[in-house]
C-alpha cells in the first residue's frame, strides 16, 4: 500500500512518458481503483509516435495512423490533458498548463497541483542561425513533417514532368538532406528509394534526373554502427548516385539555394534539416538542476539530483551510464535506453509510495541498426556487423518486437505483408494540408493555396 495519497504528473507523452504512465498503471492498479494514486499526462499530441517508423511511413511502407498509438486508449486508467506545461515551480509542486481551452477562453495558464512529478518531454531540432533555414527547411521529427515530405516529393516530380523551364525542372528534382544521423540517413534512403520507384510511371522523369545529396559536418555517418559500417554506407549511397559530403556544412539556403561550406551550390525546392537534437525549452522554466547542455541533472535511479519527488529519463535526462569505464559517461539519448528507464522509472516511483528500496538504471548498449531504404540496411548487435538484406530484415523485426500494443504490431505486420504482395503507392495527398482551399474557392473566398506561398513549395 502506499503511504499516502498521491497525485503524479507526467509531462510529455513520447516514450519516457507513455511506457512510464503505463508501468505505473499496471503496477499502482489497486491504488488506482481506490482513489490512493491519480496519474495524469500532459502533453501536446493526443498520441505517442513511435520514430524509428517515420522514414517507412514517408516512403509508403506503413499507414501514418499506424506510426502512432493513441494515450486515452492505453493509458486508459490516467488523465490524458492534451496540452502544455510552459513551466514548473517544484519548490512548491505546481505546474502551469496551457491547453486548447484556455487559448479559446483568452485565460492565462491554469496551476496543476502535484505530489510526484516525472519530467519527459523530449527534445527538439536542434538548428543554427543559418541564413534561409527556417523559411526553407523541412524537419523530420513527427509523422506529420514526414508525411509532409512525402506528399512534397512527389509533388516536385509532378512539377518538374510539367514544366518546360529547366532551371525549374533541376531545382525540383534536387533533394538535400542536411545530418548524417540515423533520421537523415535513413529518411534520404527511403524517400530516395520510394522516388526512384515513383519514377517509373512518369514519362519524362528518370531516377537518374534526380539528384539526393547527403550534407554531414563530420568525417563520417552513422556513427552508432561504428566506423566500418558508417564507410559502408557511404560506399552503397554512392553506388546509388546519392552523393555524400563529409567535412560539409550548409552555410546558407536564402532564395532556395542550398550554399556550401566547399562552395558548392544547389538551387533545391527541398532542404530537409536533420542535424540534431537538442533539450526542450521547458526544461529552462523549471527550478531544477541542468548540466551544461540544458538537460536534467540525474542520479542512477532517475530522480533528479538534489530534487527530491522529481524523476526524468530519456532525451531529457542526463543519466549516468553505471555499466561504463569511464565514471563520468553518460546514457545515449536515444529510444532503447528511453524505454528501458521508463520501465525502471515507473517501478522506483512505486518504490518511493511505497517507501521500498530504489532500483538502479543499468543497461549495456546492445548496438544499432539502420535501414537504407527496401532490403537495403546495416546493424551492428551484440559486436556482429550486418550488410543489405539481412540487416533491413532485423531492423525490422527489431523494431516490430518494440512498437507499443499488440493493435500496432498486427497491423504493422499486415501492411508489411501486403506490401510484399502488391505495389507501392505513389499518391500525393498534399491538399490534406489544406484542406478547406477548393471549399473556399467555391464559396468565392480567397483563392485556393499558391505553391509560391509555401517555402517549401508544395502546393
Amino acid at each position: 500500500m502506499v503511504k499516502e495519497r498521491a497525485r503524479i504528473l507526467v509531462v510529455g507523452g513520447g516514450y519516457v512518458g507513455m511506457y512510464t504512465a503505463l508501468r505505473l498503471q499496471r503496477r499502482l492498479k489497486r491504488e488506482l481503483r481506490q482513489g490512493e494514486v491519480e496519474i495524469t499526462v500532459v502533453t501536446p499530441d493526443p498520441y505517442m509516435t513511435y520514430q524509428p517508423f517515420l522514414p517507412e511511413a514517408a516512403a509508403g511502407s506503413i499507414s501514418p495512423r499506424h506510426v502512432v498509438v493513441p494515450l486515452r486508449r492505453v493509458l486508459d486508467r490516467c488523465h490524458v490533458v492534451v496540452g502544455e506545461v510552459t513551466s514548473i515551480d517544484h519548490g512548491v509542486r505546481t505546474a502551469a498548463v496551457t491547453t486548447l481551452a484556455t487559448e479559446e477562453e483568452g485565460r492565462a495558464a491554469e496551476l496543476l497541483g502535484y505530489d510526484e512529478l516525472v519530467l519527459a518531454p523530449g527534445s527538439i531540432s536542434r538548428t543554427l542561425p543559418i541564413p534561409g533555414l527556417a523559411e526553407y527547411g523541412i524537419g523530420f521529427k513527427t509523422v506529420e513533417e514526414a508525411i509532409g515530405l512525402r506528399n512534397h516529393v512527389i509533388e516536385q516530380m509532378d512539377i518538374a514532368s510539367s514544366t518546360r523551364d529547366p532551371a525549374i525542372r533541376d531545382a525540383a528534382l534536387t533533394f538535400v538532406f542536411v545530418g548524417g544521423g540515423y533520421a537523415g540517413v535513413e529518411a534520404l534512403g527511403e524517400l530516395e528509394d520510394m522516388a526512384r520507384y515513383t519514377a517509373r510511371y512518369y514519362h519524362n522523369v528518370l531516377p537518374e534526373d534526380m539528384k539526393w545529396i547527403l550534407v554531414e559536418a563530420s568525417d563520417r555517418i552513422l556513427p552508432e554502427v561504428g566506423e566500418e559500417m558508417g564507410r559502408y554506407t557511404v560506399t552503397q549511397l554512392r553506388r546509388r548516385n546519392i552523393q555524400v559530403l563529409l567535412d560539409t556544412r550548409l552555410d546558407s539556403c536564402l532564395d532556395r539555394v542550398a550554399v556550401l561550406s566547399d562552395g558548392q551550390r544547389f538551387p533545391t525546392r527541398t532542404l530537409v534539416w536533420t542535424a540534431g537534437v537538442k533539450p526542450h525549452p521547458l526544461l529552462a522554466a523549471t527550478d531544477l538542476p541542468l548540466t551544461a547542455r540544458g538537460r536534467l541533472k540525474c542520479t542512477a535511479e532517475l530522480t533528479v539530483d538534489g530534487a527530491p519527488h522529481a524523476w526524468a529519463a530519456g532525451d531529457a535526462a542526463a543519466v549516468p551510464d553505471v555499466t561504463a569505464a569511464d565514471p563520468g559517461a553518460e546514457t545515449a539519448p536515444n529510444a532503447q535506453h528511453a524505454v528501458r528507464q521508463a520501465r525502471v522509472l515507473g517501478d522506483n516511483i512505486v518504490h518511493a509510495l511505497r517507501d521500498e528500496p530504489l532500483e538502479t538504471y543499468a543497461h549495456e548498449y546492445l548496438g544499432s541498426v539502420a535501414s537504407l531504404g527496401l532490403h537495403k540496411g546495416v546493424a551492428q548487435v551484440y559486436g556482429r556487423k550486418l550488410k543489405g538484406y539481412p540487416a533491413w530484415f532485423m531492423h525490422r523485426v527489431y523494431h516490430l518486437s518494440r512498437v507499443p500494443t499488440f493493435n500496432r504490431k498486427a497491423r504493422v505486420l499486415a501492411e508489411w505483408t501486403l506490401a510484399g504482395l502488391f505495389k507501392r503507392e505513389i499518391v500525393s495527398l498534399g491538399s490534406l494540408e489544406h484542406p478547406r482551399a477548393e471549399f473556399e474557392l467555391a464559396a468565392g473566398g480567397k483563392p485556393p493555396h499558391s505553391p509560391s506561398d509555401d517555402p517549401k513549395g508544395s502546393s
